[in-house]
């Protein structure tokens, strides 16, 4: 026992040294780790699209911001026996909460599963890769962004982990070579899919919306009104080049009224015919058409960055596995729902949900081997 301590300096993720204690206990551990875990993503999911802080205020009510005492913050169990309520106000609470606890817990315990035998460090650093993927899923499915904080950050932590845990890469002992292969993974993940964002841009990067004869469009402040419903403008326009046109029967706005012209705005010009005006000092303007252009993306540039720190976890076999098997999953659920007419044919899609689902199945289900069998990698 007195080489013990020497031993955990050394190594702390020796599966030597974990197998002191039993396999059961272990996966007991993960399934509880990965449960209180969940409760904290319940709070990012909640706060990182509203920009407000993870760890202040503490965990509160959202109806009667009454503050949760730890008591009543134990997760799974405290949703259950408050049969889904606020213990102060009695107000709903969602069954989201429950779910992304069990998720993630569900989550942790088959990383270990799969891993904690051959690795102990590899079931840690995959348990945290799904535990970006849970908070990316749900914020993505929601408000179609996936976080800096998800992207940036797991691409960072990525490369660190990578360092400390190099058998994520198959290289264990061998930290600089697992940083090479975190850092090509990256690379590879973000330049193959900014790759396919501009061809997406340049093939399928305009979508034409046809409206009834004289529908109003209104160009507000931060973004344009069509037929009730208001599209931020960061939410169009991606690059300088992206523009809205339409043909109108009337314009009205800054004191002035048009008949019968072409209107266009980019992030830096708006043209009325022949005239040209700052698109900052025209707050309002109200278009009369039957139709109108917007630019469309084939994914949104946080796909991107999410794909860089998947890369940086499982390398760049790991990022072209995910990014091609995201197509399909996402090609299959997208067919599916139209065909229940869940959505339609020109219906925004959150592409992070299919990206984290491929790169699971390449994580747990197999993926790495299934590329080893088709193409040797």
């Amino acid at each position: 026992m007195s080489d013990l301590p020497s031993v955990a300096l050394a190594n702390p993720f020796d599966k030597e040294l974990w197998g002191e204690v039993p396999f059961g206990f272990w996966a007991l551990v993960f399934f509880t780790f990965g449960s209180v875990v969940g409760s904290f993503l319940n709070v990012c999911i909640h706060r990182m699209p509203l920009g407000q802080s993870v760890v202040s205020p503490p965990s509160h009510c959202p109806h009667c911001r009454y503050s949760i005492p730890w008591f009543l913050n134990i997760p799974l169990v405290t949703w259950v026996w408050l049969r889904g309520r606020c213990a102060n106000c009695k107000a709903p609470i969602s069954p989201r909460y429950f779910g992304v606890e069990l998720l993630t817990g569900l989550a942790f315990l088959a990383c270990w599963w799969r891993y904690g035998a051959l690795s102990p460090g590899m079931a840690l650093g995959y348990s945290l890769l799904m535990a970006g993927f849970v908070v990316a899923t749900f914020i993505d499915l929601e408000h179609f962004i996936i976080p800096d904080e998800i992207t940036l950050g797991g691409t960072i932590a990525g490369i660190l982990g990578s360092i400390a845990i190099p058998a994520l890469h198959g290289s264990p002992g061998r930290p600089l070579a697992g940083l090479a292969a975190s850092v090509a993974g990256a690379l590879t993940g973000f330049l193959i899919t900014y790759g396919v964002l501009r061809l997406g841009k340049l093939l399928f990067g305009r979508q034409v919306i046809r409206l009834a004869d004289r529908t109003q469009v209104h160009f507000k402040e931060t973004g344009v009104e069509i037929e009730g419903e208001t599209t931020p403008y960061d939410e169009i326009f991606y690059r300088p080049s992206d523009r809205i046109l339409l043909e109108a029967t009337k314009v009205v706005g800054m004191g002035k009224t048009w008949e019968n012209v072409k209107v266009t705005l980019s992030p830096r010009q708006l043209t009325i015919g022949t005239e040209t005006f700052d698109p900052e000092k025209v707050p309002d303007l109200t278009c009369w058409t039957d139709r109108i252009v917007l630019p469309r993306e084939a994914m949104g540039f946080g796909d991107v960055k999410f794909m860089a720190a998947i890369g940086a976890f499982l390398g760049w076999r790991g990022a072209i596995f995910s990014l091609l098997s995201s197509a399909m999953i996402g090609a299959v659920v997208g067919l599916l729902l139209i065909a229940l007419q869940k959505r339609e044919w020109s219906a925004r899609l959150p592409y992070g949900p299919y990206i984290a689902a491929a790169a699971t199945w390449w994580v747990l289900f197999g993926g790495r081997e299934l590329m080893q069998r088709l193409y040797g990698w």
